[in-house]
């Protein structure tokens, strides 16, 4: 019997460049001619940016010029970058502007809207080539330099569009992720506030029980010191938490009205930081309110995407779920032209 070997298909006919894959413009460059291809640098702070435009040899067509970040300022901007390039006789461009937080994003829309390839450099990149050439000097003209530099070696990144409902649940994740960080800061300033109000108090039950699952705060909401406590005794805290439909164990609360008996002494601005817990209490039950919200939203958007499979996995929820979509964002299209 005869068999058949397969052909393995030859790898040295490959073209590989230099540089990163999302971030070539060799054939493109090729292509057109170098002296035909431009290359606008933008860099980005908050109020207002820096262009300048330049063919792929370095040479200056516009010199660098700032745009503030109003509409139409970036409607000039992008309509001086058409003009200077028919010009120059430029029939290929891209757009290299430094990514800076969420600064750079006005004058990245606005090109996108022209019809620009608007790519990104990230700060390390251009950093890297302002060392190189101007290793002592760092002003707005030199990182312009940098990003085109930086830009030339392959290293301006095309960022292709991502659908709404991935932005979407980035968008939420983020906000849910920050509003549960602001949260639990202002735990660790309720339990400062708590332990000179009351000092040991907070210590009789487990860190990850005070604020959540426990009897502490509908007892401390109204009996906010060691005194009321013991005066209360058993019976009146179990009676208070029937009263609230809270369930408890009565071993909790003798344990608590033990304390009380051995409790150390307050601060003596014990009624003006009592007030400024439960005050601060009021803020956190608003971001446990908003946190809900966003987790339904979360799961109003997750819905809609194949990540929704993974709440069939152990372990995973919906936030982990929600997290893993929105770092992903599948991307749709082919260029951001």
């Amino acid at each position: 019997m005869v068999t058949r070997s397969k052909k393995r298909k030859s790898t040295g006919s490959k073209k590989r460049f230099i540089g990163k894959p999302t971030g070539q413009i060799q054939e493109r460059v090729q292509a057109v001619g170098p002296e035909h291809f431009g290359i606008v640098s933008v860099d980005c702070a908050k109020r207002r940016s820096k262009w300048m435009l330049c063919n792929f040899y370095g040479k200056v067509v516009v010199e660098p010029t700032t745009v503030e970040h109003t509409n139409g300022a970036l409607r000039v901007m992008t309509q001086l970058v058409t003009e200077a390039c028919k010009a120059e006789g430029l029939t290929d461009t891209i757009v290299a502007v430094e990514m800076t937080g969420i600064y750079h994003k006005p004058v990245q829309r606005a090109f996108r809207k022209a019809r620009f390839d608007t790519r990104i450099v990230h700060p390390f990149a251009s950093n890297h080539y302002r060392q190189a050439l101007h290793p002592d000097v760092k002003t707005d003209d030199h990182d312009l330099e940098a990003i085109f530099q930086a830009a030339v070696k392959g290293y301006g990144l095309a960022t292709l569009p991502v659908g709404e409902v991935y932005q979407s649940l980035q968008a939420v994740s983020r906000h849910r992720h920050n509003l549960v960080k602001q949260r639990a800061r202002l735990m660790v300033q309720m339990r400062r506030l708590l332990h000179q109000t009351m000092p040991g108090f907070a210590d009789l039950f487990e860190d990850d029980k005070l604020f959540h699952k426990s009897i502490a705060l509908p007892i401390l909401l109204k009996f906010t010191s060691a005194d009321a406590l013991r005066q209360a005794g058993v019976d009146g805290i179990a009676r208070h938490l029937n009263e609230t439909h809270v369930r408890f164990q009565t071993r909790t609360i003798e344990r608590i009205v033990a304390w009380a008996g051995t409790a150390a002494e307050p601060s003596e601005l014990a009624a003006m930081l009592t007030r400024q817990w439960q005050e601060l209490n009021d803020v956190r039950r608003l971001f446990g309110e908003q946190i809900f919200a966003s987790e339904r939203e979360m799961a109003a958007f997750l819905v809609k995407t194949p990540y929704v499979l993974l709440l069939s996995v152990t372990g995973i929820n919906v936030v982990s779920a929600a997290r893993l979509a929105g770092g992903h964002r599948p991307k749709v299209g082919r260029r951001t032209d």
